[in-house]
């Protein structure tokens, strides 16, 4: 009894020190926090995204007329289904990105405690998302079971930080494996496609489709998206690639380029075994697949840092809330009270 005394008085002296040991919210706002003109992001985030819109617009509506001047009725039949694979392609990833829940994690002494409570039910919600798909869809393994288990029983107890744990073991165990797998298939993708079409507006376009289905795939693998500023950061990249993979598409080649780029590509473990077929057209299939790869990790690094920053705030001591500070203000005028009732000396 005595040993589970002490056994007892360890561990609570071990809490008091982990307590001690605690962030305040003004030492993470120091550390952590950066300036953002988080409207002025907002709006460049939906600027960006316009500007993709309006050049996979302009590039479906190019393919159409080239059809179109080749035979009527079939450019007629082709635009129809580049109005359908606008939609499904672009306007549908995009709404399911944007109406995706965020960590908020750019917070001051004001806002922390908001934060925290938006940032517990954000868990919630990605445990609950992530129990549900892996009981009604089989042989995907994206999750682990065992840990999506755990966290169902977490889920029901409401306890937070056994979702928190749970959570975290996934994000740097098997999503993170099914992370990189994802970005690898869609840059394979990426640069064989645009290797195969060697046409500037045909690249551009699937440069703007695959890189936007790409960060679709892994906010859902995730559970949420990134901030707003970061969000735009990663169009800014995707509007970049397809920018670039347009130039590239009207550039002539010669075969001395051809030759070394060829060789680049054979020396490169990931990708050699797969493009060397197409080595005399993969330039800038090489390069868009290179781009969209870097898109890919970006995204995967913010949103790896933001669930990092989430799990730091919600550890982080908190400033006195406005109702400690009221029982302080009555304190200090009962004090005064009591000050002047008391009989001044001589």
């Amino acid at each position: 009894m005595e040993k589970n005394e002490n056994n007892k008085s360890v561990v609570v002296t071990d809490e008091k020190s982990v307590e001690a040991d605690r962030m305040t919210i003004y030492e993470y706002e120091q550390k952590y926090v950066k300036r953002q003109n988080v409207r002025g992001a907002k709006i460049l985030l939906r600027l960006i995204a316009s500007v993709l819109g309006v050049l996979l617009f302009a590039c479906l509506f190019f393919i159409t007329y080239r059809v179109w001047e080749i035979y009527e009725y079939a450019g007629y039949a082709v635009g129809g289904v580049c109005v359908i694979l606008y939609i499904v392609l672009f306007i549908v990833p995009l709404v399911k990105i944007m109406k995706s829940e965020y960590f908020i994690v750019n917070v001051n002494a004001k806002t922390a405690r908001a934060a925290k409570n938006h940032n517990r039910r954000v868990r919630r919600e990605i445990a609950d998302k992530m129990v549900d798909f892996t009981g009604k869809v089989e042989g995907v393994g994206w999750y682990d079971s065992q840990i999506v288990g755990e966290m169902a029983i977490a889920l029901r107890t409401n306890d937070d930080k056994k979702i928190m744990k749970s959570l975290t073991a996934l994000y740097t165990g098997c999503v993170k494996k099914t992370a990189k797998d994802m970005i690898f298939k869609t840059s394979m993708k990426s640069a064989m496609y645009s290797a195969l079409s060697q046409t500037s507006k045909v690249d551009a376009a699937l440069v703007i489709v695959l890189n936007l289905q790409l960060v679709k795939d892994l906010v859902f693998l995730y559970g949420f998206r990134p901030s707003d500023a970061k969000l735009m950061k990663i169009f800014g990249r995707v509007l970049q690639n397809s920018l670039i993979a347009y130039g590239l598409g009207g550039v002539k080649i010669g075969n001395s380029i051809v030759k070394t780029m060829g060789d680049v590509v054979r020396s490169v473990p990931i990708l050699g075994s797969a493009i060397s077929v197409l080595v005399d057209s993969s330039v800038q299939g090489l390069t868009n697949g290179v781009l969209t790869a870097v898109m890919g990790y970006q995204t995967i690094r913010y949103l790896n840092q933001e669930y990092r920053l989430q799990e730091i705030l919600d550890g982080v001591e908190l400033a006195e809330t406005e109702e400690e500070l009221r029982e302080t203000c009555v304190e200090i005028e009962e004090e005064l009270k009591k000050a002047k009732k008391t009989p001044k000396v001589a």
